[in-house]
């Protein structure tokens, strides 16, 4: 492993997945992206255009609703990043009913195209916390710590979490159902030949390379006003207790960080810092007092929940960004795309 290794990334034009490839290119590796069209010639000239991409960048058209496509995108690579998913369920699919569906299938061929591939060692699925709510099985309370053992009850108890939006339940199910399929097999059906790692990423939040809204939007939503990206936050403290924040910057060095690791595998949460709206409200208020800031509602319970993981931290990772740098990065994307 090292400068020429041949890695696969899935969603190469997404948030997370460009930032990712951006890094690897710069680290001397050769990178196979998916794209879902590479007719899309915003997303294919941003990949090409980023430094060290000619000779190194290889692009590949692959869908998750056609999973076999992935195949000659991970031939030939020792490293599979799966960064791609999908958000909303694609209408005209009689292949599958839900996201959900599509998620688990979709993570399901990818480990098929690794061990068909003959080359793949290790395995990194992008997850989510939304995978690992320390709410008790029947919705009713919060356990007292969010760790790597908490994952999100798949049951009617809660309901009351999605907010009467079946875009987050449809999400959360996806994200949870294709993490414990990919943990399944890293365990017990392969012999050990492919390691699996997955990463339940927190609310991501810092700079972008793309030029669509990413996810620091909903990180300052207390300030731009944004419904949608609100709700967001929100869903995320319903589910979650607190939010979970990250910056890109971490994200992406944890991936490559569980790449380069001699030997890794299992489930390792991803976030540096773990904090309320009524916090994140108070730093804005704060720090940014220019701004007109979303009050919250001081009455509503608070959550003594603690974030116990340490295990990427104790493999020796450590993380740059903590929730200052964090959202004060996202106050400057905002300014910088004209958001605020």
């Amino acid at each position: 492993m090292g400068e020429g290794s041949k890695v696969c990334v899935t969603g190469g034009n997404g948030y997370i997945g460009s930032w990712l490839i951006n890094k690897l290119l710069a680290k001397g590796y050769t990178v196979h992206a998916t794209l879902r069209d590479l007719k899309n010639e915003s997303k294919v000239g941003l990949l090409k255009s980023l430094p060290h991409a000619e000779g190194n960048l290889v692009l590949f058209e692959a869908d998750v609703y056609n999973p076999t496509q992935f195949d000659p995108a991970i031939q030939g690579c020792e490293f599979v990043f799966h960064v791609a998913t999908p958000l909303a369920h694609e209408p005209g699919s009689i292949q599958y009913k839900d996201t959900s569906e599509a998620a688990v299938a979709g993570a399901k061929s990818i480990v098929m195209s690794c061990v068909r591939s003959g080359t793949v060692k290790r395995l990194i699925y992008t997850a989510s916390v939304v995978a690992a709510s320390p709410l008790k099985e029947d919705g009713s309370d919060f356990k007292d710590v969010m760790d790597e053992t908490c994952w999100t009850p798949l049951n009617d108890s809660l309901e009351h979490v999605y907010l009467d939006d079946p875009r987050y339940k449809d999400y959360t199910y996806s994200k949870t159902l294709s993490e414990k399929y990919l943990l399944s097999y890293g365990n017990d059906e392969n012999g050990g030949g492919l390691e699996v790692v997955t990463l339940p990423c927190g609310l991501v939040g810092g700079e972008t390379l793309t030029s669509s809204p990413s996810s620091s939007i909903v990180c300052i939503a207390q300030i731009v006003q944004q419904e949608r990206a609100y709700k967001s936050l929100k869903f995320l403290e319903e589910l979650l207790g607190k939010i979970p924040l990250v910056h890109i910057d971490d994200v992406c060095e944890a991936h490559i960080f569980c790449m380069e690791s001699t030997s890794m595998s299992g489930r390792f949460l991803c976030a540096s810092s773990y904090i309320s709206l009524q916090e994140m409200a108070n730093h804005y208020a704060f720090y940014h007092p220019e701004f007109t800031v979303k009050l919250e509602n001081k009455d509503g319970q608070s959550k003594d929940i603690k974030w116990t993981s340490t295990k990427l931290c104790d493999k020796g990772f450590v993380y740059k960004y903590d929730a200052k740098m964090i959202l004060d990065d996202c106050i400057r994307y905002a300014r910088r795309m004209g958001e605020i």
